[in-house]
Order: C-alpha cells, then structure tokens, then sequence
C-alpha cells in the first residue's frame, strides 16, 4: 500500500495511477495538477482541503482538484481506500458536463450522491491498481477511457440528485471564482498545446507577465515556464508511447514552437531525446 511521503517534490505530477492508499496523518499539505478520485471501501478519511474539513464516506465516488491544498488530518483503524489520479488537462479534455467540470475546478469536492455501487467501484479501483501497475500503453488507455466512462456516470448522478451536488465541507476560493494563481493553472492545462507564452498568461487573469511569474514562483516553488514545458513534455511522452506520430508532429501538437526547443527540453526533463525515449519504450512492450 502507499503512503503519503513528506519528502515528495511539492506540485510533482502523479499521472494516470490507482494505487491502494495506506492513510497516515499528513506533516504537511499535498497538491498536484490531477483530477484525484477516491474510493473509500470501509473506515473513515478526513481531509482538510484548503480551510475545511472535507469526511470521505465508504461507498461514494469523492473527486476533487488536488491542485487545492489537502492532508489527511484524521482516519479510522484498517481503513481500506484507493486513490485514481487522472491529469487536470486529460480530464478537461473528456468534455463532461459542465456540472461535474465547473464545481471541480472551482476547488469543491463533488461526492456521488448513492453509494449504490460500491461493490463495482471497489473492483473496478483494484482492476486500475493491477492494470496500471506494468505500465502497458494500449491497458493504460483503457484505464483512462474507463475513468472517463466513470466520471460521466458520477456527471449524470449528480444530474438526477443536483441537490446532494457537493460535500458541505468544499474549498472556497474567492466568490468570483478561481483565484489568480489557480486561473494560471487551470488556463495551462486547457491550452498548453497552443503556442501559449508567459504574456498570454498574464494577460488571462490580468496581471503583468512579471507579476504573474513572481505570483507563480511564490505559490508553487515552480516557474511558469517549467510548469507549462511539463505539460508539454507529459503530453509529449503519452504520444510518443502511444500513437506513431512522427516526432517533428509530436513536438508541434504537444505546443513547441520549434523540433530544436522540443528536443532541449525533452532530454533536459528526461535525459534522452525523444527518438530514444520511443525506443526504450517499445523495447518495454516487447519484455
């Protein structure tokens, strides 16, 4: 089982993953750019997400951004969860309704409503965990277009009971909605396949590029800069061991303006050049 490790990176990506979770108390807060669903078999969880406190109950489908601080500060004995991370700009991608995607990026915590379906869910959980695990690209694929089905299931839910919409306990943001820094965020996610630059940035929430990355620099640890080549490059990586795009195309659908800057970064970030890459992971496939 995992566990959450005080020395993991701040903001360090999870990717696609299931994993089942081993809850201990949190020294400090976790965020990071996925989409996080959480499956509680039996126990209890509570997180503090953002100021408030958010209780897990077994047997209902939890999602939350975790780019919002969250910590477990409280569990049960023998609690058995698991925990699905899926990517803010895979999951912005899926075009689900507006009434799973808004209340999620606006930092709430979205429960499904009936517990219903505990015993499929917990299954399902497990098959991600083992499914996920060997890192098989075409089984990978599957998990993403699995959770994809299940968010749409947990959209139509909340369809039918919109009055159990969001847990009391949500992250408030500022009333007009996602404050600056999270904007920044949520806008590089959605367009970080366009030749988006830092002056872009600024100017979608209204500050001066300078403003915007001293802001960026100060929340996250990170520069607008690498955030935004991050996306880039997980983009990258998931076309180069999924798709035979030729990689000049893969550079310029992952949002590079040039092979030569694709190239830099992606051995900066990797160690290895994009050609490589593709061919250490065939070899992967081939064991």
């Amino acid at each position: 089982m995992a566990k959450f490790e005080p020395n993991h990176p701040d903001f360090t990506s999870y990717g696609l993953s299931c994993v089942r979770w081993d809850p201990s108390p949190m020294r400090r807060p976790d965020h990071h750019n996925e989409i996080q669903l959480n499956m509680l078999v039996r126990g209890r969880v509570t997180y503090l997400i953002g100021a408030h406190r958010v209780k897990v109950k077994p047997g209902h489908l939890t999602a939350f951004w975790a780019a919002i601080p969250h910590q477990i500060i409280d569990y049960e004995p023998d609690t058995e969860y698991y925990v699905a991370t899926l990517p803010l700009a895979w999951f912005l991608q899926c075009e689900l309704p507006d009434l799973l995607v808004q209340p999620l990026v606006r930092g709430e915590v979205v429960s499904e409503p009936q517990a219903g379906r505990a015993d499929f869910d917990t299954a399902l959980f497990r098959q991600w965990e083992g499914d996920l695990r060997p890192g098989d690209k075409t089984v990978r694929e599957i998990v993403f277009l699995e959770m994809k089905t299940r968010l749409r299931r947990l959209a139509l839910a909340l369809e039918t009971q919109q009055s159990s919409l969001v847990l009391r306990g949500q992250a408030k943001l500022q009333v007009s909605g996602l404050n600056k820094v999270e904007q920044m965020v949520c806008f590089i996610a959605q367009s970080y396949m366009d030749p988006i630059k830092v002056t872009d940035i600024g100017r979608k929430v209204g500050l001066h590029p300078n403003s915007a990355m001293r802001l960026f620099k100060r929340v996250f640890g990170t520069t607008l800069i690498d955030h935004l080549t991050h996306h880039r490059i997980f983009h990258a990586k998931r076309l180069l061991t999924t798709t035979d795009q030729k990689i000049v195309d893969v550079a310029f659908s992952s949002g590079f303006s040039s092979i030569s800057r694709f190239n830099e970064a992606f051995r900066r970030a990797c160690g290895c050049t994009p050609r490589a890459y593709r061919l250490d992971h065939e070899r992967d496939d081939e064991v």
